[in-house]
């Protein structure tokens, strides 16, 4: 096979990167809804089988921000490459799996796919005319959220009328072609960062970023006031302390923290914790609540796992329609306001959930407006930092913002899942109602503060060139205007303290 010689058209690139994020981010759920299933064809436990989950969580922590940054040195097009490879590799390995060992391993090699969705965002910054890039981020945005969400819908039917190894067969045949056509179609990155890796950043991001999500994880199962929490969050506290230390004095950072202090960068990454907080434990509580039984707990609506699906196809459609049509949306009244509106959106279904969850159509409303907000504010919110760094930096800011999010899931999958075990016993195995409730209360108030953040964001600006495109950003703050550059100098000014 030979590579194109000439650059393919905007649209030929996009639904090369789309087929490889859409992949990649159906892996992310498919396993969630059938973990029951899992653990009886693998022989295994409940607590080795959630390492199905934890160690695809703690690769992919590692892998996104540290792949986006070799990227954005080495060429993004080349790691996509590489990344798709990985994933590719993973799914067949677990695919081909009979035992949960290979499987896990399996799983830790499918997380270094995260990179797929910061390198991705790259591309398109340094292909894409200007004008292009916030319809083209806002589409793979919403893709990137929608394939988890689809991923809770398929994974029922798959195991139904397939069997498990069809989970990760069908991605392993998606990542393959996605690989292949990278490889023929995407071009060479034009933007890159000079200079080396610095390894041992990577290595105390990598021990902070594993201690902190093993323990909010785990929290629940060993206990927050045992040893090993404690000792977890004390691990990623110093590492963390001692990494912003390396980072500031490195003359080639591994993420440049005058970068994370732009002001709609680390704005961005406050609304991406709460809303992170908000969407994964929605995609992960409320499968359960409604499978559960309802003659045995006295609430739920004893959905099958496919039946469940049914319950997230509002929000899915949502998220995938609104994160669409969110790009225009963002040129016509720009991006904070789409931002602003999406997290508004969503305090309404966690509130309609918090006084009722008892009929179907009070699920399926929430769901859809949920689909809506998370539409609009996860396409705004990739948008912005795109928008507020130089060209060689989009791969480790947006690999940042999908970390950040990330941990926000774990933060809030640990916190929900405190609310609920509390009322849990052996002669009452399932949570109280009020569990529920009080789970859905703190989301409400999760995106509360999520619209907060939006309102602090600062309003990011272009200005037409000569030629009547639209040209590089700038970002309005108190001050004033501050014009940025497009050719990703150290020296652009939106990265000025």
């Amino acid at each position: 096979m030979s590579r194109t010689r000439t650059r393919p058209h905007d649209n030929l690139t996009l639904a090369v990167l789309l087929l490889g994020v859409g992949a990649y981010s159906l892996l992310q759920s498919l396993v969630v809804p059938v973990l029951p299933t899992l653990m009886e064809h693998l022989h295994t436990s409940q607590s080795t089988a959630t390492w199905l989950m934890t160690g695809y969580l703690l690769s992919a922590s590692v892998a996104t921000p540290i792949l986006g940054r070799i990227g954005d040195k080495a060429g993004k097009e080349r790691m996509l490459l590489a990344t798709l490879t990985a994933l590719t590799a993973g799914s067949a390995m677990a695919g081909a799996s009979h035992s949960i060992g290979p499987m896990i391993v399996a799983r830790v090699i499918q997380g270094a796919g995260g990179a797929v969705v910061p390198l991705a965002f790259g591309i398109i910054r340094d292909e894409f005319p200007a004008a292009k890039v916030r319809g083209a981020v806002g589409v793979t945005a919403a893709l990137s959220a929608v394939g988890v969400g689809l991923g809770l819908i398929l994974a029922g039917p798959i195991v139904d009328h397939l069997d498990y190894h069809w989970l990760f067969w069908a991605p392993t045949i998606l990542t393959a072609l996605a690989a292949i056509a990278t490889y023929l179609f995407v071009p060479e990155s034009p933007v890159r960062t000079p200079g080396r890796i610095s390894w041992g950043a990577a290595l105390l991001l990598s021990v902070w970023l594993v201690a902190l999500l093993l323990a909010a994880g785990e929290g629940t199962q060993w206990g927050w006031g045992s040893p090993r929490i404690l000792g977890l969050f004390a691990v990623a506290v110093v590492f963390a302390a001692c990494w912003v230390v390396v980072e500031l004095r490195s003359n080639a950072p591994l993420i440049d923290m005058r970068m994370m202090r732009v002001p709609a960068v680390w704005t961005a990454n406050l609304v991406a914790l709460l809303f992170g907080t908000g969407m994964y434990t929605t995609m992960s509580f409320l499968p359960q609540l409604v499978q559960t039984s309802q003659r045995l707990a006295g609430y739920g609506f004893s959905a099958s796992v496919s039946q469940s699906g049914v319950y997230m196809l509002p929000l899915t459609g949502g998220m995938f329609v609104l994160g669409v049509i969110a790009g225009p949306l963002a040129t016509r009244f720009g991006s904070k306001r789409v931002l602003i509106a999406g997290s508004l959106v969503t305090v309404a279904p966690f509130a309609v959930l918090a006084t009722a969850h008892d009929r179907s159509w009070e699920i399926y409303t929430a769901s859809a407006l949920l689909g809506v907000g998370l539409g609009l504010a996860f396409s705004a919110m990739s948008a912005i930092v795109v928008e507020a760094v130089p060209p060689s930096q989009t791969g480790v800011a947006s690999g940042m913002n999908a970390n950040v999010r990330t941990i926000g899931g774990a933060i809030g999958s640990a916190v929900t899942a405190s609310i609920l075990s509390s009322g849990v016993t052996v002669s009452h195995p399932f949570p109280h109602d009020s569990g529920y409730t009080s789970t859905f209360w703190f989301l409400t108030g999760s995106a509360v503060l999520a619209t907060a953040a939006a309102l602090a964001v600062p309003t990011i600006e272009h200005h037409r060139s000569d030629r009547g495109d639209v040209a590089s950003p700038r970002t309005r703050t108190e001050q004033g205007s501050v014009p940025g550059t497009a050719d990703g100098d150290v020296s652009h000014p939106a990265l000025t303290p």
